[in-house]
């Protein structure tokens, strides 16, 4: 399961997931979406809350998975909402690290 495993080092030199590859990976995911922006392939998902502050607690974890995993996502916190956005900046495009931590990020939203 991808929410077991860790992320591995990714550099410049790292290669992006393929389309067939992605699309296994999205399918062990929860909602997530694979969007597009300025050509580059994104994992995104809108995660809703009661209120602010169980949105604000769950970006203060998805920021500490952030630098736990040394792998860091676009965080957007509304009023009982968060967009998670991962991509691997260095590639440009989407790495299996983007898909563990978008399943870290599920268990979260379950607790």
């Amino acid at each position: 399961m991808l929410n077991e495993l860790r992320c591995e080092a990714c550099s410049k030199d790292s290669i992006a997931l393929s389309e067939t590859e992605r699309q296994s990976l999205i399918l062990e995911l929860d909602n997530w979406v694979i969007v597009e922006r300025d050509g580059i392939p994104q994992l995104e998902k809108v995660f809703k809350f009661k209120n602010y502050k169980q949105a604000w607690h769950f970006s203060n974890q998805v920021s500490e998975l952030a630098e736990q995993e040394f792998h860091h996502p676009s965080i957007l916190l509304e009023w009982g909402k968060v967009t998670v956005t991962w991509w691997s900046h260095s590639i440009k495009g989407l790495h299996k690290n983007d898909f563990i931590c978008a399943a870290k990020c599920d268990e979260f939203a379950g607790q």
